[in-house]
């Protein structure tokens, strides 16, 4: 059955029962979601998490403060696109273009909330650390398949997921308690970690959620008349997800090409050729040789770059909708748009140049033994608890209380305390993060 646009953006709350306030244009309930969002310690957090260069000692680079910003934004304008053609495609008289636009810019001001410190290598650490550490080893005895499957496999993902449904606000069910659209919308892997796919896609190649919340997943789906795809764990993407994954991967290709320049790790006439080849006919720079300074330029052309990227994907999503809504197109708009292999050519270079610059890769690599030492340090408190009860309570009185469960004791169930600990790490800063891993190895002490 193919997904009705009506039930798609449904104005229901995960959490609250099904009745939705009347619909009020001059503040949406998808408005609301991004001002939860914003107002969210979560979301403050973003401000001292690496985007590209991690803990960098000059103030212009971006943060995934920054780059949750522009992901917005570019949301937002290939929401309002889209949905200005599907109202009037479909004749949806309730529902307005900005509603499309509001609900891609509220999930991608979410997208990035659940990444740890020091970026996608803080994803790898964590892996790495239950997969080698004696503490997570013991810590792990009694672990169903699925429960080990979330740690092994840790991602970012499903725990950005976790905070905006659990988490924040965990006095409320559901957490946040956002609109069942905006939260299919920001679900890019719509599976669990121990499902096997029946195809492979954009939308399989991680997972989105774990065990904990995948009874809040199966609610939203339900709400939003998402199918499910074949194996049990598994749907068919929320077709706005297409949207927000390309609002990031425009985002940060074009903008991290931008800071590679600035930076020196790529001359200007790569740059500039490259952002000419995304270009398309028409949105070519009429004045270019007019602008003083090359980093002007360089920025005129990022500028331009994302029009042309915005109006190409908008194209491609609104002659490929009726695949999108059934599931047969799973593929992410940036690879499927003509201009692909400029786009390609961006990403090699910039994995090549700018994210194994010899600083940042020194850092990231520093990351591992800082994550995997704190986790060290914490889960052996919940281990140790019976064992070394004093050395077990005092390191437990750094963790936050809303961490822990109400007497600060070690959790039911093994699956859970590992999950409170992560949530604890994860959610820290980069240089929080380093601090406190000097503080409780002993490297650093307090007014030292």
């Amino acid at each position: 059955m193919t997904p009705d646009w009506r039930t798609l953006l449904s104005e229901e709350r995960l959490g609250r029962d099904r009745k939705a306030r009347p619909h009020d244009p001059t503040r949406s309930e998808f408005r609301r979601d991004s001002d939860r969002i914003t107002f969210s310690s979560a979301f403050r957090r973003l401000q001292d998490k690496t985007q590209v260069f991690p803990l960098a000692d000059h103030d212009y680079v971006r943060t995934r403060l920054t780059h949750s910003l522009e992901v917005a934004s570019v949301a937002r304008s290939l929401g309002t696109r889209v949905g200005g053609e599907l109202c009037a495609r479909h004749g949806l008289r309730e529902l307005h273009a900005s509603d499309f636009g509001e609900i891609t810019s509220a999930a991608a001001l979410a997208h990035d909330l659940g990444n740890p410190p020091f970026g996608h290598s803080g994803e790898d650490a964590i892996r790495h650390w239950f997969r080698n550490s004696p503490q997570a080893r013991r810590a792990a005895e009694g672990l169903s398949a699925a429960e080990r499957a979330d740690i092994e496999h840790y991602e970012g993902n499903a725990q950005g997921f976790r905070l905006i449904t659990r988490l924040q606000m965990p006095d409320n069910a559901g957490g946040l308690q956002l609109t069942c659209a905006t939260l299919g919308a920001f679900t890019k892997y719509p599976r669990a970690s121990d499902a096997t796919p029946a195809h492979r896609g954009a939308s399989v190649k991680k997972f989105g959620f774990f065990q904990s919340e995948r009874g809040h997943f199966a609610e939203l789906a339900e709400r939003c008349g998402m199918q499910p795809r074949g194996a049990d764990g598994c749907w068919v993407r929320h077709p706005l997800a297409f949207l927000v994954e390309a609002a990031d991967d425009i985002s940060y290709r074009l903008v991290d090409l931008e800071d590679g320049f600035r930076l020196g790790h790529v001359g200007y006439e790569e740059a500039s050729a490259l952002y000419h080849a995304v270009l398309t006919p028409g949105n070519e720079p009429k004045r270019l040789h007019e602008i003083a300074t090359p980093m002007r330029r360089i920025q005129l052309l990022r500028t331009l770059a994302i029009g042309s990227a915005i109006e190409a994907c908008a194209e491609l999503f609104l002659a490929r909708e009726a695949e999108i809504l059934t599931g047969a197109f799973d593929a992410s708009l940036i690879d499927a748009i003509e201009t692909r292999p400029a786009w390609e050519q961006i990403i090699r270079l910039s994995r090549e140049r700018i994210y194994n610059s010899p600083r940042g890769v020194e850092i990231e690599a520093a990351g591992f033994e800082v994550l995997g030492g704190l986790l060290d340090v914490f889960v052996s408190a919940l281990n140790e608890w019976t064992t070394n009860p004093a050395r077990s309570r005092k390191l437990l009185q750094l963790v936050p209380a809303e961490t822990l469960d109400a007497d600060r004791k070690p959790f039911a169930s093994a699956y859970e305390g590992l999950l409170r600990m992560l949530d604890f790490v994860s959610g820290m800063t980069d240089r929080y993060a380093v601090a406190l891993y000097k503080k409780v190895r002993g490297i650093s002490l307090p007014g030292q």
